[in-house]
């Protein structure tokens, strides 16, 4: 800064203010310092910057399943996202970690402002812990509880719509294939599935796969095609659908002549012609929003109440269906 200041014929303090945004410095000014950094090789240490200001902007965005290949595009939104409003992303693998308080000291280590959980699996201690130390949290994709900020769909109603699609197709015994049995999206999502296709006459049967991958998807449906199978099945996610899919196919059966399935988030691996998977659509960009949006609010007033933000979900009608009669 001193030698970027010394060739504009300025003060250190000129320079400091040319890159602060919203310091007042002349446009003549700014022009005759960002040409001496330029030619100087001269950028701004936002990390040394944040020893002053004790604001580092950094935000931690958390999984813990980074073999379901949605959240890339999760993640592609989150961290634009959060950079184009001046926040810096720091990404953190919690796969397999159980102990919430090992977490915050991890994301304490780097001075993080606010965490944004993006999972749908972690114990809820894991969001309030990180409230209860002072850390500003959104927990996105998460169950609503009214203890901290939570951003998603409502994932009963997913399921009862994943339901009343399957038995207007005319199918009778349905069957549910969601993720790990103690995810708050599978119990959910098998709650308003079952509750739905009840009402209206349809048979019912439920399990679970270990993961949301999708071998865990092909191997879960390998076993159920071993056995009485349903006529058709909403598997709580499109990358275990996508699993069941490859089950179905390994053993001769059609889809959807033998087998329909219907799957949940509309990622954009399920539009592959070799998949064309009829799914629900899971606004992630309206999500990834509103997560933003409420972080941003808790960081300026940490003292708010907690909000809940859900969002609609739609039919994406591809082919692994039947038609409508």
């Amino acid at each position: 800064m001193s030698d970027v200041a010394q060739r504009a014929g300025v003060s250190r303090a000129a320079v400091s203010r040319t890159f602060t945004d919203g310091a007042s410095v002349s446009a003549k000014m700014r022009a005759r310092v960002e040409a001496a950094a330029r030619d100087l090789g001269y950028s701004p240490n936002l990390l040394a910057r944040s020893l002053t200001t004790r604001k580092t902007q950094l935000v931690g965005l958390v999984s813990n399943n980074f073999h379901n290949p949605v959240f890339l595009q999760i993640f592609d939104l989150f961290t634009k996202g959060l950079q184009d409003r001046g926040l810096r992303p720091l990404l953190v693998n919690l796969s397999d970690e159980t102990d919430p308080a090992r977490s915050v000291q991890l994301l304490r280590q780097y001075a993080v402002e606010g965490v944004i959980l993006a999972t749908s699996h972690l114990p809820q201690g894991f969001a309030s812990a990180f409230r209860d130390a002072g850390v500003a949290v959104v927990h996105a994709f998460g169950r609503p509880t009214g203890q901290t900020d939570v951003v998603g769909i409502d994932n009963v109603a997913a399921g009862k719509m994943a339901a009343q699609t399957l038995i207007a197709r005319g199918y009778r015994h349905v069957g549910f294939m969601g993720g790990p049995e103690q995810a708050s999206t599978t119990q959910d999502r098998l709650a308003g599935f079952a509750a739905a296709a009840l009402a209206l006459g349809g048979v019912v049967s439920h399990s679970f796969a270990s993961t949301y991958s999708f071998e865990a998807g092909r191997v879960e449906m390998t076993r159920l095609l071993s056995g009485p199978r349903a006529e058709a099945y909403f598997c709580a996610d499109d990358v275990l659908t996508i699993g069941a899919l490859s089950a179905a196919q390994a053993v001769g059966l059609r889809v959807p002549d033998d087998l329909g399935l219907i799957g949940l988030n509309d990622m954009a691996m399920a539009a592959w012609a070799n998949i064309n998977l009829t799914t629900i659509h899971q606004p992630f960009d309206a999500i990834v929003r509103g997560a933003m949006d409420l972080m941003q609010d808790r960081l300026a007033n940490p003292d708010r109440a907690p909000q809940t933000r859900l969002f609609p979900c739609h039919i994406v009608d591809r082919g692994t269906l039947r038609p409508l009669p």
